[in-house]
C-alpha cells in the first residue's frame, strides 16, 4: 500500500512538472560535464605551491602504500597457521599482527597530517583566488555593477569560492588517493589470485554503469531542489522584510497561501531527489556484496581443491591455489578496489559542482577592467573648476542614445543646477562628468582639459560626490566623516558637523562621534545618514562639487538650515547639483532644464520662469498643488 502511494505521488509530481524531464535529457546529453579548461586553470593554482604539493602527494602514496600492504601480512599472519593440523607459528604471527597494526597506525597518522595539510593548502588558494576577486572587481568599470546584482556578485566571492574549496580539499585528494589505491589492490589481487580477478570483470562494470546511468538522472533533480529552496527562502526573505505593508494591505492570507505552494513545491523538489537517489546505495552495496560472496565461495572452493592438491589426492593447476589468508587478504583488497570506483560518480558530480563554481568566478576575472589612462595623461593640480561639455553624445547600449547632442559650459565658481523629468539624462550627465562611462562622441573638458587625456584619479580627485542613496561603511561616524579626508583632525570634523547641523544629534549619542554604525547605517534614520554624507563632503576640501538631490531624505526646516551651509560651502567651488525639489535651486547661477538628452532651457530661476515654457511648466506642477 505504501509503495503504491509512493509511485502515485511520484507520478503526481511528475505530471505537475514537466520541466523536469527537459531537465533530465539535458543531463543525459552532456549538459554540465566538466570542462578541462577549467581544470586546467584551477591546477595553476595548486601548482603555485609546489613544495607543499609535492609533500602532500608524498605523504598521500606512502599512507596508501601502508594501508595496501597490511592485508598482505594479514594474509602471512593467517597462513602461518598449518591448515588441518593446528600448528601455529606464534612468532610469525605476532610478527605479522604488529607489523600491521604499526602499518595501520602510520597510515592513519599519515592521512591525518595529510588531511591538516590539504586543508591549509586549500586556505592559501582560496585567499588567493578571493583576494585576486576582490581586487579585480575593483578594477572593473561602474558599468559592471550597473549590470550585475549585488548578490550575485557576493554569491561569487563567498559561495562559489566555498564551492571551489571543498573541492580542493576533498575531492582532489580523493581522486588521487582513489587512483593509488584501485591500481595498489588490483596488483595485489593480481598477485594472490588471477583468477578470482575475473569475479571484477562483471561486477565492476555492473556497478560503475548503474551508478552513473542513476547519477545523471539525480544530478538535475538535487538541482531542482537547490532552485525551489533558493525561491523558498527568497520569498520568505520578502516577506519577512516587508510585513508593515502587507499587514496595511490585509494580504495576510494572500501570502501565506503563496509560502504554501512554494513549500509545496519545495518539498516535492526534495522528496523526489531524496527518493531517487536513495535508490542507488543499496543497488550498489548489493553489486559489492555479490563479488564478496563470488570471492568468498570461489576462493573456499580453490582453498578446498588446493588442500586436496596438498595431500596428493588431486592434481590442480597452480593458478587456482590460494591459501586461508590469501582469501582474507583478496577479500580486503577487493573492498578497497571496489570503493573508489563507485564513489567516482559522486566525485565527477563534485567535481562538475566545483568547475561551475569556479567558472563563474573566472568569467568575472576574465571581464576586462576599467580602460587605464591614456599614454601619457595629464595629472590635474591646481584645478579652477572650469567645466565644458562639448556636443556631447553618450548610451548605455549603442542601440539606444540617451545623450543626444548636450553642450554646457559652467564657470570656475558657479552653481549649476540640472533639472528634468526622469530618464531625462540627469544622473548620466554626472556619470560622463565622473568619467564612469566615456562619451559617445563629442568632448568634456576641465580647465580646458579633456578629460579623458588626463588621469581617473586626479579626475576624480576634484570632485566631492553627494548622492541620493547614501553610502556609510561599518564604522564609527568619526571614520565615516573622515572617508573624504584622511587624517583630518577631530576639530575639523566637528566643525563640518556642525555645518551639516548633525553635530548636536552626533553629541546626544551614548558614544558621541565613536558610536558604531552597522550595516550601511541601518541603526541610525535615512536623515541623519545624508546628513553625514554631507558633512563627509564638507570636510573633503575639492574645487568642484556635485550633490544629487542631497537634501531628499530631510524635512524642510533641516532643508533651509543644510542650504545656508551648502552656499557657503559652494563658495569659490563649481557645483553641478541634480535637483528634483525646485526650491533648492532658485539661487542657482545657471538652471539646465534636459529633456530626451538635449538641454531644452537654459538660464537662472526668474528668466526660466519669464519665459513660461518646460520649466515654468515643472515647477507650477510642484507648487500649485
Amino acid at each position: 500500500m505504501t509503495e503504491n502511494k509512493t509511485k502515485e505521488k511520484i507520478k503526481k509530481i511528475k505530471e505537475q512538472r514537466p520541466s523536469l524531464k527537459k531537465e533530465l535529457e539535458g543531463a543525459v546529453s552532456g549538459k554540465g560535464s566538466i570542462k578541462i579548461a577549467v581544470l586546467k586553470r584551477m591546477a595553476k593554482y595548486l601548482l603555485r605551491h609546489k613544495p607543499m604539493l609535492i609533500l602532500c602527494f608524498t605523504i598521500m602514496i606512502v599512507s596508501n602504500v601502508l594501508s595496501l600492504a597490511a592485508p598482505k601480512l594479514s594474509q602471512k599472519a593467517i597462513d602461518a597457521i598449518e591448515p588441518g593440523v593446528g600448528a601455529v607459528d606464534f612468532h610469525a604471527v605476532f610478527y605479522y599482527a604488529v607489523l600491521m597494526l604499526i602499518f595501520y597506525a602510520v597510515s592513519a597518522a599519515l592521512s591525518y597530517l595529510l588531511a591538516v595539510m590539504m586543508v591549509r593548502l586549500s586556505q592559501k588558494i582560496i585567499y588567493t583566488m578571493r583576494k585576486q576577486l576582490f581586487d579585480h572587481l575593483s578594477e572593473l568599470p561602474v558599468s559592471f555593477f550597473d549590470t550585475h546584482a549585488t548578490g550575485e556578485i557576493i554569491s561569487r566571492i563567498s559561495y562559489d569560492i566555498d564551492t571551489v574549496n571543498t573541492s580542493l580539499s576533498h575531492d582532489l585528494l580523493q581522486v588521487c588517493a582513489s587512483v593509488v589505491t584501485v591500481i595498489g589492490s588490483l596488483i595485489m589481487m593480481a598477485s594472490i589470485s588471477p583468477v578470482l580477478l575475473l569475479v571484477f570483470v562483471i561486477t565492476v562494470p555492473m556497478s560503475i554503469g548503474y551508478t552513473k546511468f542513476r547519477s545523471t538522472r539525480v544530478r538535475p533533480l538535487f538541482r531542482r531542489r537547490s532552485q525551489k529552496l533558493g525561491e523558498l527562502n527568497g520569498y520568505a526573505e520578502e516577506m519577512l522584510s516587508g510585513q508593515k505593508t502587507i499587514r496595511a494591505y490585509s494580504r495576510e492570507q494572500v501570502i501565506t497561501d503563496r509560502f504554501d505552494a512554494k513549500n509545496e513545491e519545495a518539498v516535492n523538489a526534495y522528496y523526489v531527489a531524496e527518493y531517487y537517489a536513495g535508490t542507488v546505495g543499496p543497488t550498489v552495496n548489493f553489486v559489492n556484496n555479490l563479488s564478496l560472496s563470488l570471492v568468498t565461495m570461489l576462493g573456499g572452493i580453490f582453498f578446498l581443491f588446493f588442500s586436496l592438491n596438498a595431500a596428493g589426492e588431486a592434481a590442480i593447476p597452480v593458478m587456482f591455489t590460494i591459501s586461508l589468508g590469501g582469501i582474507n587478504a583478496f577479500v580486503q583488497y577487493s573492498r578497497k578496489f571496489a570503493g573508489p570506483i563507485n564513489e567516482f560518480a559522486n566525485i565527477v558530480s563534485d567535481l562538475q559542482s566545483a568547475c561551475a563554481a569556479a567558472e563563474k568566478v573566472f568569467t568575472i576575472i576574465d571581464t576586462p577592467p576599467e580602460k587605464p589612462d591614456a599614454p601619457g595623461a595629464l595629472t590635474l593640480n591646481g584645478v579652477r573648476g572650469e567645466v565644458e561639455l562639448d556636443h556631447v553624445r553618450f548610451g548605455y547600449v549603442p542601440e539606444r542614445t540617451i545623450i543626444k547632442d548636450l553642450s554646457i559650459k559652467a564657470d570656475k565658481g558657479s552653481l549649476v543646477a540640472i533639472v528634468g523629468p526622469t530618464g531625462a539624462g540627469k544622473t548620466t550627465i554626472i556619470n560622463l562628468l565622473m568619467r564612469f562611462y566615456d562619451v559617445d562622441s563629442g568632448r568634456i573638458l576641465i580647465d580646458g582639459h579633456e578629460i579623458r587625456e588626463v588621469t581617473r584619479d586626479s579626475l576624480r580627485g576634484a570632485f566631492t560626490m553627494v548622492l541620493q542613496d547614501t553610502w556609510l561603511f561599518h564604522g564609527s561616524i568619526y571614520d565615516n566623516i573622515t572617508y573624504g579626508k584622511e587624517g583630518a583632525t577631530r576639530e575639523e570634523v566637528i566643525n563640518a558637523a556642525k555645518m551639516a547641523r548633525i553635530h548636536n544629534y552626533i553629541e546626544s549619542l551614548p558614544d558621541g562621534y565613536d558610536t558604531i554604525l552597522s550595516d550601511d547605517g541601518v541603526n541610525i534614520s535615512k536623515g541623519h545618514k545624508q546628513l553625514i554624507t554631507i558633512a563627509r563632503a564638507m570636510l573633503a576640501d575639492t574645487p568642484m562639487l556635485i550633490l544629487d538631490e542631497a537634501t531628499s531624505n530631510v524635512d524642510s526646516r533641516t532643508e533651509q538650515q543644510i542650504q545656508k551651509a551648502m552656499y557657503a560651502l559652494m563658495e569659490g567651488r563649481t557645483c553641478f547639483v541634480i535637483a528634483h525639489r525646485l526650491s533648492t535651486i532658485q539661487n542657482a547661477d545657471v538652471i539646465l532644464v534636459v529633456k530626451d538628452g538635449n538641454v531644452i532651457e537654459q538660464g537662472n530661476h526668474e528668466s526660466l520662469m519669464a519665459q513660461k515654457g518646460f520649466y515654468y511648466s515643472l515647477y507650477h506642477s510642484q507648487f500649485d498643488n
